[in-house]
């Protein structure tokens, strides 16, 4: 087979949870071109964990004609679709108008994905649904997770960011306490007791706190509460998604909601407990079987206790724990 494209726009989570899709393809045949249409930050992740070959920006503005019905379709694009054996579209198109300018591209074989996933099929993990497409060019998933290979470069630009993470004797657990929506965190103070109890029990634990655009204007508060509690920790922001990938590889533990950064601790095989409220964890929790997942009563959050979340953190750190199936 020649050259395949996997056209995947979407947040941070959902864009790792097609990556087992394309690690598939890139398993089953390891002869074919793989290339990404995607987004600068996912793109970055994709190349660096060479999943794929190649990518290029969604953000290029002469792409806008295909979502015109019959327009007029930049020769360069044109040429560039029409190269590939197969594309794999995840784009939302109600229209259908970017489909059919893809098949007046040249495109011959075109697989469409999900734009979203069916939450009505709880016996259907994300990834799976996401890998739905490939069924037709004879290639199952078997394995609804991936465990990404991230190179040095990345370890050493998260080393340069963060070096008290590659030196010293200290246990590393990153905390990631938001998200790109209110309504899935656990409060500041649930995880500052957390902190608090894991640091009592081993006095040799250090803090990881991540954050990104959707945290900032909060992120100082919950700083602030750390250091009233004497939990000794460090700050990590605005990092390429490979270098914080390599930064949570160092971590002994993972601790975070239903978010990216979460989809991307599981995906770098780290140890995890993710909380889960109203998002249902049996289609949107990582499946890699390092992570463990609590799910909140009633979705409502403000119901777990930050006892339960710190003794299954410890137990993990201990190595008692084994995956919680979502």
């Amino acid at each position: 087979m020649g050259k395949i494209l996997f056209i995947r726009g979407g947040a941070v989570g959902d864009f790792i949870l097609t990556l087992p899709a394309i690690g598939l393809v890139r398993e089953q045949l390891p002869t074919a071109g793989i290339e990404l249409l995607g987004y600068p930050p996912t793109n970055r992740l994709a190349l660096a964990s060479g999943l794929v070959d190649a990518a290029k920006s969604m953000e290029y503005g002469p792409l806008a004609a295909f979502f015109v019905p019959n327009g007029t379709l930049p020769e360069d694009l044109a040429t560039y679709f029409a190269g590939f054996s197969v594309v794999v579209s995840y784009l939302y198109d109600p229209d259908g108008y970017f489909a059919e300018n893809l098949r007046r591209a040249g495109v011959k074989t075109l697989l469409l994905g999900p734009h979203r996933v069916d939450e009505g099929l709880a016996d259907q993990p994300a990834s799976a649904q996401l890998a739905r497409p490939l069924e037709s060019l004879a290639l199952y998933l078997d394995r609804p997770w991936i465990t990404l290979d991230l190179p040095e470069a990345s370890v050493a630009e998260a080393g340069q960011a963060l070096p008290d993470l590659f030196a010293g004797n200290h246990r590393w657990v990153a905390l990631h306490p938001g998200s790109g929506s209110p309504r899935k965190n656990w409060s500041f103070e649930g995880w500052v007791d957390v902190a608090a109890s894991l640091g009592e029990r081993d006095p040799s634990i250090r803090f990881l706190v991540t954050h990104g655009e959707a945290e900032e204007p909060v992120i100082e508060a919950f700083l602030a509460l750390l250091r009233d509690r004497g939990v000794p920790h460090v700050r990590s922001g605005h990092l390429s998604l490979p270098a914080l990938g390599a930064l949570l590889r160092r971590c002994d533990l993972y601790l975070g909601h239903d978010t990216g950064v979460s989809h991307l601790a599981a995906a770098c095989a780290v140890p995890s407990v993710l909380l889960f409220g109203r998002t249902d964890p049996a289609i949107w929790a990582p499946r890699h079987p390092a992570v463990s997942v609590i799910a909140a009563p009633d979705g409502d959050l403000s119901q777990i206790r930050p006892r339960v979340v710190s003794d299954l953190a410890w137990s993990k750190l201990s190595g008692r724990a084994t995956s919680s199936p979502p």
